[in-house]
């Protein structure tokens, strides 16, 4: 026994982070351990419901490494008298800087483009890429990524617009605030923020899609559920859109042969926008740090 808090990991620690535990708890599972664990520290992809939460009966604690906390069920932790901790700091400049490359990709055709080469064509003679000085960004949410986003967008010379119903203008960072509806109608990229859950469930669906202007580009590194997949083909197939990029899915990974999969107007990536090494390694950080805090009964960064 080494009278560390056991702390249940429900995907494996990589040796990388070891650093982080070493002399401040003791690491057990993803396969047992769980049922002597004081703490979590949650990943993306266990659902952490009323069963797995009983399998822990000493937890305290559940604390993800990123910011959605989705795959956890509040009511049951709540119940249990479980804290739920999230890390809403460590992600945001890896997963805005993916955004922003993500939109750079999906507006200067990168993949139609790099194909041409790659077949030793020579470049088209009309220009297919658009030039993003004088575009307009709509952003859906205005959080911490989103606003790094917003910095870039008007680095650019873009004009950056968004919808929050939890911002006031006065706290929006010189981005105008607009309904959802023009965001949708009026910009040439639109770039997902909104956390998942039932209330945003296909917020993109065919009715939305059919209002954004004609080419222009979806982005969503926020959650695979806010889009819904068929009516997103559907609006690139028809040419309502001139592309997608996707760093999230419904579901993921997108299996092999999937229409969206291919395509020269869609950028497809495997829930990466967060995993650079410093993104990574933050995300382990603040995570442990939160579940020690709550244990020792300093602050964390609780989920209400």
């Amino acid at each position: 026994m080494s009278g560390l808090p056991v702390v249940f990991f429900d995907t494996p620690l990589p040796d990388a982070y070891r650093d982080l535990v070493e002399g401040r708890l003791e690491v057990v599972g993803p396969d047992s351990g769980l049922e002597r664990a004081v703490a979590v520290i949650a990943g993306a992809r266990v659902r952490w419901d009323a069963a797995m939460l009983a399998g822990g009966p000493s937890v305290r604690v559940v604390s993800r490494t990123g910011i959605g906390y989705d795959n956890i069920d509040l009511d049951a932790a709540r119940e249990r008298g479980v804290t739920v901790c999230n890390a809403p700091e460590a992600p945001s400049v890896s997963t805005a800087e993916h955004t922003v490359a993500l939109m750079m990709a999906a507006t200067k055709r990168l993949r139609t483009t790099t194909a041409i080469a790659d077949r030793g064509e020579k470049a088209p003679s009309v220009g297919i890429a658009l030039e993003l000085d004088g575009c307009r960004l709509g952003l859906v949410g205005l959080g911490r990524i989103a606003r790094r986003v917003a910095a870039v967008g008007h680095a650019l010379g873009m004009e950056v617009i968004a919808h929050d119903p939890f911002i006031d203008a006065a706290d929006s960072d010189g981005v105008r605030l607009v309904d959802l509806d023009e965001v949708f109608s009026t910009a040439d990229v639109v770039s997902l923020h909104a956390p998942g859950g039932e209330a945003t469930r296909h917020l993109v669906d065919a009715a939305r899609l059919a209002t954004m202007r004609p080419g222009a580009v979806l982005v969503n590194c926020a959650r695979g559920s806010l889009v819904d997949q068929d009516a997103l083909l559907g609006a690139l197939e028809s040419g309502q859109l001139g592309g997608a990029a996707l760093d999230v899915t419904e579901p993921e990974p997108l299996p092999a042969g999937h229409p969206l999969l291919g395509r020269e107007d869609v950028v497809v990536t495997p829930h990466v926008a967060s995993s650079t090494a410093a993104g990574r390694r933050r995300l382990y950080e603040h995570a442990i740090d939160n579940a020690l805090a709550v244990l020792e009964g300093r602050p964390a960064t609780i989920v209400s």
